[in-house]
């Protein structure tokens, strides 16, 4: 198991929200080099810049459809973060792309490591796996259920399920050590539009900042799982720490909240009294309501020893606190 203290790691998809937090609790635990690889075909190195200060830390650009472009960036590395990948909203633009980025994608960051020796994997994964939830609780061990979800949920979950059998095939077939972690809605500092339920935070504070009302889809009361950035980034570290190889895990709160009550959080983080309106929009991509979901953390707890450590009020209360620092940034 490689120690974060002193190696050298590589972050696909390293200009990513979750990437460039990775990257930052690298650098503070000591790592002695990280590479923050990523074709920025969605973004910049905004997220970034600031980690590029760190001598120790370099931008690599490199696209993992590429697998040439892999090689040299993962010589003489410890571990690998695969955080790159297509979410559902812009698979469903270009089913195609995202299938060929979250499968072959994720083949060929594993065959690079196969080559250069990588002894470990840490694969971004989702929950999405299980699909619609049942009643009973969601563990690890829940099947897929895929049938009322949206085609391009459908694809996305799917394409996960194959990054992680390709991470076991390798893991077994290799020796490469391999671990899938199943996030539930990842929200925090740096956030994107590119999500299909944390987007919620930022379509609430951009409305309510607007002076309009912030917006419910529905009724409000299906329910989601949402962890802090800061905390799976933690996971991460703590998985590539952990002698665990060969399985997947939730990286979850645990905990169930509404749709009405994350919009009742963002008002009171932006101190507003504009009440909420209720509306359904058809067209827009969703996952299959529950009013439970029950997530269980029990595996991560068991192998890795992670807990999240941001409750859900404290971590809107940062994401507003960065996109109003971020307006403001805009309006200079």
């Amino acid at each position: 198991m490689p120690t974060i203290t002193g190696g050298r790691f590589v972050v696909a998809g390293g200009a990513s929200q979750l990437g460039s937090h990775i990257g930052e609790q690298l650098l503070a635990a000591g790592a002695r080099e990280v590479v923050l690889l990523d074709n920025l075909s969605l973004g910049s190195t905004h997220n970034i810049d600031f980690l590029l200060s760190d001598t120790r830390c370099s931008f690599v650009r490199g696209d993992v459809l590429r697998l040439n472009e892999l090689y040299d960036p993962f010589a003489k590395v410890n571990g690998v973060f695969l955080v790159a990948g297509f979410l559902g909203v812009p698979l469903s633009a270009n089913p195609w792309m995202g299938i060929d980025v979250n499968v072959r994608g994720a083949h060929n960051v594993l065959e690079a490591c196969r080559y250069q020796g990588v002894r470990k994997v840490i694969f971004s994964s989702t929950i999405g796996v299980y699909g619609a939830v049942g009643d009973e609780p969601n563990s690890e061990d829940s099947p897929l259920r895929w049938q009322d979800s949206s085609p391009p949920v459908i694809l996305y979950c799917a394409s996960k399920i194959m990054g992680e059998g390709l991470g076991r095939l390798y893991q077994q077939r290799h020796g490469i050590d391999f671990v899938a972690l199943r996030y539930a809605a990842v929200y925090g500092e740096r956030m994107h539009t590119r999500g299909i339920v944390a987007t919620r935070i930022l379509e609430a504070h951009r409305r309510i900042r607007s002076g309009q009302r912030p917006r419910i889809d529905g009724d409000g009361t299906s329910v989601d799982d949402y962890i802090y950035v800061g905390d799976v980034a933690r996971a991460n570290l703590m998985a590539m720490e952990s002698s665990a190889s060969g399985d997947g895990m939730n990286i979850v709160s645990g905990e169930d909240t509404s749709e009405r009550r994350i919009v009742e959080l963002v008002v009171e983080a932006c101190e507003s009294d504009l009440e909420p309106e209720y509306y359904d929009d058809p067209t827009k991509i969703k996952v299959a309501p529950a009013t439970k979901r029950g997530y269980s953390r029990e595996r991560a707890k068991r192998l890795i020893g992670w807990e999240p450590r941001v409750s859900l009020d404290e971590g809107v209360r940062r994401v507003v606190a960065w996109l109003d620092r971020e307006r403001a940034t805009k309006a200079l």
